[in-house]
């Protein structure tokens, strides 16, 4: 174990990249195992973590989700929820959290979310007089809902990781967690908009309500193609994220007419680059995984957690710290790998439910994604903004206070993470 953990911490520490220190550290541990007859089960393994069916739908999520940017559908989503929220005051504030909540159901990827949306929403409340600070820090908070409502790349990687959970049943357990976060946010945003004073917007004529809702419609069924297909078993995951691409394609040349071939072809670009990142990630978290399996590290971590405290609520908020501070020097996807084959058997071993710890970590993480040092969706929606970090950080202290409460409650009571998937069998 200690040559694992070695490699691990300066491979780390010298800021090598992830997936190269995954796969070093389960090589080194590997080695001191077994010496040169691992070496050929390491390649099997890495091999193992990157072939099952089901991750044939993660390049097509990222490319729905693309392809939603590139076709202007977003457009189309954003004017819609402005027609339902324009007379009320900060209505671009919540227009930001509503309209995340519609493209969760079309991306499940929390960058994909801050850029398409944030280019759009950013520049007009800035221009409305909203703080610059706080339009980035209510669209990086609001983009985070992506993972976590359904469908959900990390959680499409959650079930080929630990093969324990059907991606369904997370998909199904996603659903109320995220709505109490968007929930969460809505009630910050109104607060913060009637103590800030921020500016209402003329009523929208109802003709231009029917006709921003009519325009968004075909924009809508896409996240009812994929869970409806998903949750009523007439297709596969895989299945339905194909046919949702084929179908954003259709809509986006022939409904919107805005989509050209090079928008598709650029749209294929970005899906290769990024289902590459995902994909070395997977094949070096599975030998990763290997190792921890074979060393009996899981067994160690469960130990250690009840060292701490006998309390499984207290156990659960220590582990759901630690996952936070993780999620500070790391990006959502790498920590999950990382983290996961240790913490998930351990938390089994402890008597947790699996579904609901896992939905507890899938939004612990997601979180930890605005969290500084690295936060990379708060960065990224702070560049947009063209405001620095630090303010943007600071304009997000009152939406952490509201996620913290959404953890205690999702920790607290198991049944908003499991009730759903219980009634689908």
């Amino acid at each position: 174990m200690m040559p694992a953990m070695v490699a691990f911490v300066v491979l780390l520490l010298i800021g090598a990249p992830v997936a190269v220190v995954m796969a070093m550290s389960g090589l080194a541990g590997g080695f001191a195992m077994g010496g040169e007859r691992m070496l050929g089960i390491i390649a099997d393994r890495m091999f193992a973590g990157v072939s099952g069916f089901l991750l044939i739908a993660v390049p097509y999520f990222i490319f729905t989700a693309e392809l939603m940017n590139q076709g202007g559908l977003t457009h189309k989503l954003i004017d819609f929820n402005n027609a339902l929220f324009g007379r009320v005051r900060g209505a671009l504030s919540h227009v930001n959290v509503s309209v995340s909540v519609f493209f969760a159901g079309l991306t499940g990827a929390a960058i994909t979310d801050t850029v398409a949306i944030g280019k759009i929403m950013i520049p007009e409340m800035k221009k409305q007089g909203y703080d610059a600070e706080y339009a980035a820090a209510i669209t990086a908070c609001s983009s985070i809902i992506g993972p976590i409502i359904p469908p959900s790349v990390v959680m499409v990687v959650y079930a080929t990781l630990l093969r324990d959970i059907s991606v369904i049943d997370l998909f199904a357990g996603g659903i109320i967690p995220g709505l109490l976060m968007a929930g969460a946010l809505l009630g910050v945003s109104f607060f913060l908009a009637w103590k800030r004073g921020y500016p209402k917007q003329a009523p929208t004529p109802f003709k231009v309500a029917v006709m921003s809702f009519v325009l968004a419609l075909p924009a809508m069924i896409v996240p009812l193609i994929i869970l409806g297909g998903i949750l009523s078993g007439l297709t596969t995951i895989t299945e339905a994220s194909g046919f949702a691409a084929v179908y954003t394609i259709v809509i986006g040349v022939v409904f919107y007419r805005n989509l050209t071939w090079r928008k598709i072809w650029d749209s294929l670009v970005v899906t290769v680059r990024f289902s590459g990142v995902v994909f070395f990630l997977l094949a070096t978290s599975a030998v990763l995984g290997w190792f921890v399996t074979r060393s009996g590290i899981a067994r160690d971590a469960s130990g250690l957690i009840t060292t701490f405290s006998d309390s499984a609520f207290l156990q659960l908020m220590m582990v759901c710290l630690l996952l936070l501070l993780i999620g500070t020097v790391m990006d959502v996807l790498p920590a999950l790998v990382v983290v996961a084959p240790v913490l998930v058997p351990a938390m089994i071993q402890l008597g947790f439910d699996p579904l609901h710890f896992a939905i507890l970590m899938i939004v612990v993480l997601n979180i930890s994604n605005v969290t500084p040092p690295v936060g990379m969706t708060l960065m990224t929606a702070a560049r947009i903004a063209e405001v620095p970090y630090e303010r943007a950080i600071i304009a997000s202290l009152p939406f952490y206070v509201a996620f913290i409460g959404v953890i205690l409650l999702l920790a607290a009571f198991p049944a908003l993470s499991t009730w759903i998937p219980s009634l689908l069998g």
